[in-house]
């Protein structure tokens, strides 16, 4: 055998005995907290229904990245610490975000496309609503969303409590993931 083919077999070996530790799940080196708990409001409504449960997986984004769709607690200030809210992330870091008129309203265009709820509606903001929004247009537009940063939504396509109203938010407000149990 020449050095050539030695070298090969020794870095394939190297290889599969490395590449395990590499992709392995990381999910049971997290220290996740899960609890239930019942939906408050009807903001995510259809998805989520008043008094509807929904594990809560505190620390999951410790050794996740927050992803778009995700639905997500955040620590609202105006909601009280024991109260924070649930929404659904739509930008993500990287995402263009521009708003694009329409009648009655703006939509929300991320990445190039409408942004709608999970019926397929959407989201057509006005007054306050696209003033807050609109104050995020010029850089991300451009630049993309930037670097843990969140566009967080309800499911009213007008908007709720969510970025309409106090903006895009850090990836540090965002304190847990939440999964929805069947209705």
């Amino acid at each position: 055998m020449n050095y050539f083919n030695s070298t090969v077999i020794v870095l394939a070996i190297a290889v599969w005995y490395f590449y395990p530790v590499a992709s392995r799940d990381i999910s049971s080196e997290c220290d996740i907290k899960v609890e239930e708990r019942a939906v408050r409001g009807n903001s995510l409504t259809p998805l989520a229904r008043d008094g509807q449960k929904v594990r809560i997986l505190f620390g999951y984004y410790d050794c996740h990245d927050i992803k778009r769709n995700d639905i997500v607690l955040y620590s609202y200030a105006g909601s009280g610490s024991d109260s924070p809210l649930i929404k659904i992330v739509r930008a993500v870091p990287g995402d263009s975000y521009k708003l694009q008129r329409a009648n009655g309203g703006w939509h929300i265009l991320i990445n190039g496309e409408i942004l709608k709820n999970s019926e397929g509606i959407p989201y057509l903001v006005s007054g306050k609503k696209y003033e807050m929004l609109a104050l995020y247009e010029p850089g991300y537009a451009v630049n993309g969303v930037n670097e843990n940063t969140y566009l967080i939504l309800g499911e009213i396509p007008s908007g709720t409590v969510d970025s309409t109203r106090f903006g895009f938010i850090s990836g540090s407000e965002i304190i847990a993931k939440a999964e929805l149990a069947p209705h």
